[in-house]
């Protein structure tokens, strides 16, 4: 065997390993999104037939049940969030509005910015590792109990009986909790001009109602309509996917946390280029 040194063994070798580092990242991220695009798929279809099938029963117990579980457990800690966000919004706008003698547009920026962006995003973004993780927890410790195979034994669907009941009830949560926050938190952006800037509390109201409009308020809704079904989606997804015990529903929920934030990120984004691209913002 030959063993004198090969100078494009170290030459090549760092650019290959990363190469392969990309690579293999790249096709684990096409097959999770591939994965998620299947499910809903499966799931559209099965919301489908039981609109026009009256033999095929969604559950309408199951989606309750579910949204008590997502959204009605996850109020309080969206309140308290989204109420710090409101503070802390306001007081780091009032100084340097401040010193251009414009203090009073605190409610003018902050309604704005809450309602168009940091409401929604803030309540998504809590609520993925508050319900997000535990669907996917859940749904993984069903497949490595083998209650899957179960349900399939039993000529009954994972996808009707499980998927569709949580992503329902994440678009529902999602979209009624973006609309407590934005409440709350302009609610506390209120508190604080009025308490702690000293804006009078007519013209706060008067500056907020003459600088959001509806449309502000409806694209924030509409954006977190898309986040709860990305939440639900990817939940459900890894959930479905896990393999290897314990230690499999651990990373898939550690998975479905990283990968929805990531994604509601850049569905943010998306959304914001198309706004601004057709006049909305």
């Amino acid at each position: 065997m030959d063993d004198s040194p090969n100078p494009s063994r170290g030459l090549l070798g760092p650019p290959i390993a990363v190469l392969d580092f990309l690579g293999s990242r790249t096709l684990a991220m096409l097959t999770a999104v591939g994965a998620a695009w299947f499910l809903l798929y499966d799931a559209m279809a099965w919301l489908w037939r039981g609109a026009t099938d009256r033999r095929v029963r969604i559950g309408r117990p199951a989606i309750v049940s579910q949204v008590v579980r997502i959204g009605v457990r996850s109020v309080f800690i969206i309140t308290l969030v989204s109420s710090c966000v409101g503070f802390i919004l306001a007081l780091q706008m009032a100084p340097p509005l401040d010193k251009f003698g414009s203090k009073d547009l605190v409610a003018n920026i902050t309604g704005v910015a809450i309602l168009r962006e940091l409401g929604p995003l803030i309540a998504a973004i809590v609520l993925t590792g508050f319900a997000g993780a535990a669907i996917a927890a859940e749904i993984g410790t069903m497949v490595v109990g083998e209650e899957i195979e179960a349900l399939e034994a039993h000529a009954l669907n994972p996808i009707r009986f499980l998927v569709v009941p949580r992503v329902i009830a994440s678009v529902i949560s999602m979209t009624g909790l973006a609309v407590m926050a934005n409440i709350v938190a302009v609610g506390a952006g209120w508190v604080v001009g009025v308490t702690a800037l000293g804006i009078p509390s007519e013209r706060y109201v008067q500056n907020l109602l003459d600088q959001v409009k509806l449309v502000d308020f409806l694209t924030g809704i509409g954006k977190s309509t898309v986040f709860g079904l990305l939440i639900g989606l990817i939940a459900c997804t890894n959930g479905l996917r896990v393999t290897g015990g314990a230690a499999g529903v651990g990373a898939a929920t550690t998975n479905t946390v990283v990968q929805s934030i990531v994604a509601i990120v850049m569905a943010d984004l998306a959304f914001t280029a198309i706004f601004y691209a057709l006049g909305w913002v």
